[in-house]
């Protein structure tokens, strides 16, 4: 939504004729006369998306909203539409249409040197064409039934509506202009003129050479909305698909208070939700699947000097350090998302709205989301760095790539000739006057903006990887200066000093061979969760609780159990800037990570999800924040105060109450209950009983609710006492780095002893077999979770000759296994099956 002015000309000709002293016109306002028989004006209810020729993009779409989906509940709010076959007469009655098609004879804007002057002899033209009397009258006669009694200046949006924009494959987002709180009849037609000479931005007429779209045949319409008091609330963008993976089945919304053009000009760092599509509506679950609190310094609002336009202000701190949305109202809009994605039958991108005088959501803009919906599902390409690297800065990703490149920072669009191809642009935010820059750049970075900022869904639709919201990189980073992007590590983007190494892989996802054995992922990173959906893995055979407290979290449990007692002052202060907005700082954690672990078993709903609870050492823990004063230092920590032995102790009980209740949260409020619960490195049987005890007291009691209780497989005694734990637990999994290192006695870290640590040892894979045999005389599941299947093909075959149910390996290494897996398997098929061979618990 935007508000600039052109040059159209003298600034007499920007007074409407209609309202200049002695007008007929001016006249038929104030004596509240109607007009029969419209001709140029539609209401929204009255279209819908066959209507596009007629009334463009936009406003068939809201038409489509009112009249459709209004019904089911969808608001939306009322409003009017200038048809296009307005433009064509106005164009016409002044005799413009000719002059305008000269200026766009042969012409090429690849080639053209006076692009900015011949857009703006285009605009004068429209804007001096003025609007036919008989326009006039029936924008005026809507105007006023759309007020009602006692509201002669409504506050309305006037937003353009092209003929070629909203389609499914090219978006126009932002290339026309849109103009908010417009008050009476003088600013509505003046917002009406301007509206039709944006056709030719050149934003937009660089858009529509790009997209092969002829100029000449091109109208526009302008919609007339009821403006919402989003400036006294909030409102933002919303889309139906996650718009970073293409993952199909989130909502993701970003907010912001104020006025929505905060967001969609990416000039605040808005708050960002996710909710899980497939459990809305199932029961009472409630499945928002991330927040994040955006820093959100400036709102919109409506200006006060009389003007009655729009101004930016700073926010509040209580603002700053709140969620603009309740839960209750993500979810309804959420469940406002899934109903218009459904009816329109592909996945959408909405503006919403809500209202501070009444409280209620409104939605008021409706497009088909053109990026992830048309990426090719066949293949998945995925980037990684080969050299490590400390970030110079980071901030939200946009895209999976990796690019390198000299830094070119600029201030403003009209320095496109600094800009040389091939650079990676560094600005402070982007509006559609810079997307003729931004397609000749390798990569983008901003100070400001959040995932559906503009410079976020124009780098996804122009393939570039960009990082947004960074806060400072036009401060940091200077012309010139070599740098490398990195999109690949899942939501957060780094920049790194210089051109690091990357590899580029493509995975087929077409030739994917099935298997028995199950194969899944081991995952830690929360934020890169969503992107390997695509993958057709099992689900997820360890997602390691500690990754996500240390990515998420950052804090140690203990310090926000005891942050009245704690003396470390710099502690405090970090603790007090993470958990703002938490009057309760323990919920921070439970919160925080509930929403982690939700998003990895959204991604692999409803394959299970097999979470380890925390396996930090004590080393490791004292360097979470605050973690010092609550961890004893050991000699050594491997083999100290870690797993299950944290658990019911005195010590960390509380904290491990937290990770239950995060854990409790997911199963039982969100409804993801595909997580199996694993606990790590439990030495003896009584271990395991005081262990599910304290389980059990925090609600997480095994078999209740379906819940799944599984263990370690990492020391020699869960193998020899493997009945036992069958007993307490609902299957194993073999953490083969510390099975071998506890088998053979060598330290898996130690260089000098590097060559005695192997896990194909007999040693250890007598026990691997044993541990199967076992398992599966008790009707338990066994998986293996270490990375030898990824590094050694021949160890993938043990496995699969051993009769292990699922081998759980890093994604990259997916594909490798799989085939390895399925090789095995029909060797093993085509062969005598040996006496004795343990048989698959899948098969029981």
């Amino acid at each position: 939504m935007h508000q600039r002015g052109f040059a159209y000309g003298p600034r007499a000709a920007t007074r409407s004729p209609a309202l200049r002293k002695g007008s007929r016109h001016s006249n038929l306002v104030m004596n509240h006369g109607a007009v029969q028989n419209w001709r140029y004006v539609r209401w929204f209810r009255e279209l819908g998306l066959d209507d596009l020729p007629l009334v463009g993009g936009k406003n068939a779409s809201l038409g489509e909203l009112h009249r459709r989906l209004g019904p089911l509940g969808v608001s939306v709010p009322d409003g009017f539409a200038v048809t296009a076959e307005a433009y064509r007469d106005l164009l016409a009655e002044a005799a413009t249409l000719e002059r305008l098609a000269g200026l766009f004879e042969r012409f090429d804007s690849k080639a053209e040197k006076n692009l900015s002057e011949r857009a703006a002899k285009a605009r004068r033209l429209v804007y001096r064409a003025g609007l036919p009397e008989r326009l006039e009258a029936e924008v005026l006669d809507a105007y006023r039934q759309l007020s009602g009694p006692g509201e002669a200046s409504l506050s309305v949006a006037v937003r353009s509506s092209a003929t070629a924009e909203d389609l499914p494959d090219a978006s126009f987002a932002g290339q026309h202009d849109s103009f908010l709180n417009v008050c009476g009849a003088e600013a509505l037609l003046e917002a009406c003129r301007r509206c039709f000479a944006s056709l030719f931005t050149e934003r937009a007429i660089t858009y529509r050479e790009n997209q092969g779209i002829d100029h000449m045949k091109v109208a526009i319409s302008v919609g007339v909305q009821r403006m919402v008091r989003a400036d006294l609330a909030g409102a933002g963008v919303m889309f139906s698909i996650d718009t970073e993976s293409g993952f199909p089945d989130v909502v993701l919304i970003d907010a912001a208070w104020g006025l929505g053009e905060t967001v969609v000009q990416g000039t605040v760092d808005p708050d960002q939700y996710m909710v899980f599509k497939p459990l809305l509506g199932q029961g009472d679950f409630r499945p928002v699947i991330d927040k994040t609190m955006g820093s959100k310094e400036r709102k919109a609002v409506y200006a006060q000097d009389g003007r009655r336009t729009t101004r930016s202000r700073r926010t509040r701190a209580d603002e700053r350090n709140a969620y603009v949305l309740a839960d209750d109202e993500i979810l309804q809009l959420a469940r406002w998302a899934s109903v218009i994605e459904q009816h329109y039958g592909r996945p959408m991108d909405m503006e919403w709205a809500k209202d501070g005088e009444s409280g209620a959501l409104f939605i008021v803009q409706a497009r088909p989301e053109t990026v992830q919906s048309r990426r090719e599902a066949t293949s998945l390409k995925t980037y990684k760095l080969k050299e490590e690297a400390t970030p110079l800065l980071t901030g939200l990703s946009i895209g999976d790539a990796v690019a390198a490149g000299k830094v070119c920072r600029l201030d403003s669009p009209s320095q496109i000739d600094r800009f040389e191809t091939g650079s990676i642009l560094v600005t402070g935010l982007t509006d559609p006057d810079w997307v003729p820059i931004m397609r000749r750049a390798a990569a983008i970075i901003t100070d400001h903006g959040g995932r559906t900022s503009h410079a976020a869904i124009v780098s996804r639709e122009l393939g570039l990887p960009a990082i947004v919201g960074t806060g400072r990189a036009t401060r940091l980073l200077r012309d010139g200066q070599e740098i490398t992007v990195s999109c690949a590590g899942g939501d957060e983007g780094f920049v790194y000093r210089g051109r690091l190494n990357f590899t580029v892989q493509a995975l087929p996802l077409d030739d994917i061979p099935k298997t028995r054995t199950k194969v899944m992922l081991n995952l830690a990173n929360p934020a890169a969760a969503l992107r390997w959906w695509k993958l057709p893995s099992d689900g997820v055979g360890l997602a390691r609780m500690e990754f996500i407290i240390n990515n998420l979290t950052k804090i140690h449990p203990m310090a926000l159990v005891n942050f009245e007692r704690l003396k470390d002052r710099k502690a405090r202060r970090e603790i007090e800037a993470l958990t703002r907005g938490f009057e309760d700082k323990t919920r921070y954690f439970v919160e925080s990570l509930a929403h982690g672990i939700a998003r990895i078993a959204a991604a692999h709903h409803p394959n299970p999800v097999i979470l380890r609870m925390s396996d930090f050492k004590t080393n490791e823990y004292a360097r979470l924040i605050g973690g010092e004063a609550f961890e004893p230092r050991e000699e050594n920590p491997m083999l100290g105060w870690r797993g299950a032995s944290r658990y019911y102790s005195e010590g960390y009980r509380a904290g491990f109450a937290l990770e239950c209740q995060a854990v409790r949260k997911v199963r039982q409020e969100i409804g993801l209950d595909n997580v199996i619960v694993m606990i790590p490195f439990c030495r003896t049987l009584e271990e395991a009983d005081r262990t599910l005890q304290v389980m059990a007291e925090n609600g997480l009691a095994r078999g209740e609710n379906g819940l799944e209780v599984y263990v370690m497989c990492e020391i020699p005694s869960n193998v020899i006492l493997a009945e036992g734990f069958s007993k307490r637990f609902d299957g194993f999994s073999i953490g083969s780095n510390d099975l071998t290192q506890l088998t053979l006695g060598v330290d898996r870290d130690s260089e000098l002893l590097a060559e005695l640590f192997d896990e194909e040892n007999e040693a250890v894979t007598s026990l691997i077999e044993s541990v199967i045999r076992a398992a599966h005389l008790q009707r338990r599941k066994v998986g293996f979770c270490g990375q030898a299947p990824s590094d050694r093909p021949d160890f993938a075959r043990f496995l699969v000759r051993a009769g292990i149910d699922s081998i759980s390996i890093t994604p990259d290494s997916f594909l490798a296994v799989k085939r390895q897996v399925a090789a095995a398997e029909r060797k093993e098929t085509a062969g005598a099956i040996r006496p004795g061979t343990p048989v698959s618990a899948a098969r029981l």
